[in-house]
């Protein structure tokens, strides 16, 4: 069952939101809870009901797990829980995730032989594992002491969040579960409505709007026909976009479900393409992965690192006194090793791994650039007001390259799209648009564009849909801001990362600031007819691969 369902919207949110609010009504929050587990285990089970006890079994032996973690005195028994978890929890993603990949490398590499499973993946399994090793993590650490099993049970399988984030922390969710009333309240399905309206609509219409011209020009890519300039910067923009309002729209739909019942998700999505750096990409996008890599996986090995430094008499991280010894091994190094993984986390395929390493690179050389910069450009606040507009563009051609891996088949099939980016593979345009306009017709041969035949319709649709789509995404204000008077999630306050004050249009954002008032009603309704009456084809939640 799919948010952007029928079913889901007419029959389970409904039916899902009346009982919650008739059982608490009565009194008895701790059965609501209850309720919305039995719902969470059915909306899962929608999918694909035999793959339920496998959640359930992870869930059930993490829970004993953490409970033998609470209970132990000794550090080293807990330390020794906490690798028996992590070993079971990753063995299962192992399995079920990469087994195909691993064996699909073998015969690439060594030539061995070994058959391919075709392994269906669970639906959540890399959130719900994540999630859970976190905790765990956490429990070791004494950083949270009591745990009741209902309240662990929705903390993984609450609906709103169990198949594609966000990854939410123990820390940010039980006390809510444990307060919470679940009872009906106006404000919060007013937010919860709006939210999940504009989410439903930037899926529904923007995003598998643009997708319709985007898919058939990686499937060229991906059959080796060459990818042209034009074309090639088409599929590799269309997609970001397509995946920007994909992500987004979802992530909105997620908070807003959540919040119909009161209870609020950690914000997951920021105007990433706002960005002036890869850093603060990473920071805006897809925000509960980036905290989780950086605390569990970047941090933990950099200060290994640089422990191992000073016993040895080494130096460390000194600003722009730093060595390059010391930033390859504090800060390239745990950048590369932290992305390669986050890649290898995304999907199971060479190029996920090459999406990974590339990320890797841009935030390497984003670090050296902040770490050296004050020696060539002293003056921050004249920097940031001259060179913001360079990073911005910057940021958005290299997100492009690396999301050409990350959508496309194989490796193969996005150097097509990035080399076509390049020009290597030369100008063409549709002669549709010569017929159209008979001076192109003799001007283009001369400046050595060729023409291509057919397909413009689809061109011209395609960036017709770019240049609508780019405006929203660098000018307007983001969900976040709209509703920042009603705390739309957990982090959302007032903006503070660079850029996210509006530079540009700034009527609009005021404009645009939600109230629950007759004229956002309208908008609303209009919002989520608009992304109701387009749920006519099936199109999955691109994250929901993962």
């Amino acid at each position: 069952m799919l948010f952007n369902s029928y079913q889901f919207i007419l029959l389970f949110l409904p039916i899902t939101l009346f009982i919650c609010f008739f059982i608490a009504h009565r009194g008895r929050a701790d059965l609501a809870q209850f309720w919305l587990i039995v719902a969470s285990l059915f909306f899962y089970a929608t999918w694909n009901w035999r793959y339920l006890p496998l959640l359930l079994g992870s869930i059930t032996a993490n829970y004993v797990v953490a409970q033998a973690i609470r209970r132990s005195d000794s550090e080293k028994t807990r330390s020794r829980l906490l690798i028996l978890a992590a070993v079971f929890n990753l063995s299962l993603l192992c399995y079920y995730k990469y087994t195909d990949f691993f064996l699909t490398t073998s015969n690439d590499v060594a030539g061995t032989h070994f058959s391919i499973q075709h392994i269906i993946l669970p639906l959540g399994i890399s959130f719900y594992t994540f999630q859970q090793l976190t905790l765990l993590v956490d429990l070791s650490k004494g950083k949270t002491h009591d745990l009741r099993f209902r309240d662990f049970l929705l903390f993984v399988i609450f609906f709103p969040h169990l198949i594609a984030g966000p990854i939410v922390h123990h820390r940010e969710m039980m006390p809510q579960f444990e307060k919470a009333t679940y009872r009906l309240d106006w404000q919060n399905m007013a937010v919860g409505a709006a939210l999940f309206s504009i989410g439903l609509f930037k899926k529904a219409v923007l995003a598998d709007g643009i997708a319709n011209h985007v898919s058939p020009l990686f499937a060229d890519a991906a059959a080796g026909h060459p990818m042209s300039l034009f074309y090639a910067w088409g599929a590799a923009i269309g997609f970001t976009l397509q995946i920007y309002f994909d992500f987004s729209g979802y992530s909105e739909m997620a908070l807003g479900l959540a919040r119909m019942v009161g209870i609020k998700l950690p914000m997951n999505f920021n105007s990433p393409l706002k960005s002036a750096s890869i850093v603060e990409y990473w920071s805006r996008w897809h925000i509960t992965l980036t905290r989780f890599l950086t605390a569990y996986l970047y941090n933990p090995l950099a200060v290994a690192l640089s422990r191992r430094r000073l016993d040895k008499g080494k130096g460390v991280l000194a600003g722009t006194r730093t060595t390059p010894g010391a930033f390859f091994e504090l800060v390239a190094l745990p950048s590369t090793y932290t992305m390669f993984l986050s890649g290898l986390w995304h999907g199971a395929g060479y190029q996920y791994l090459v999406f990974g390493l590339l990320h890797g690179f841009y935030l390497t050389v984003n670090h050296a650039w902040r770490l050296f910069r004050p020696k060539l450009w002293k003056d921050h606040a004249q920097y940031q007001r001259v060179m913001r507009p360079f990073g911005i563009a910057l940021t958005f051609v290299s997100v492009l390259v690396a999301m050409s891996f990350f959508h496309a088949e194989s490796v193969p099939a996005a150097w097509n799209v990035v080399s076509g980016m390049a020009g290597a593979n030369g100008v063409a345009l549709p002669e549709f648009l010569s017929g159209h306009i008979p001076a192109l017709a003799a001007l283009l041969p001369r400046i050595g564009v060729t023409l291509a035949p057919g397909g413009g319709a689809e061109f011209l649709a395609l960036f017709l849909w770019i240049a609508a789509l780019l405006p929203i995404v660098w000018l307007a204000p983001n969900v976040l801001e709209i509703l920042r008077d009603y705390e739309p999630a957990i982090t959302a306050g007032a903006p503070s990362t660079p850029g996210s004050k509006p530079w540009i249009l700034p009527t609009l954002y005021g404009a645009l600031r939600w109230t629950p008032s007759p004229r956002w009603a309208v908008l609303g309704a209009v919002l989520a007819a608009g992304g109701f009456l387009a749920l006519n084809q099936v199109s999955e939640f691109l994250y929901w691969q993962f």
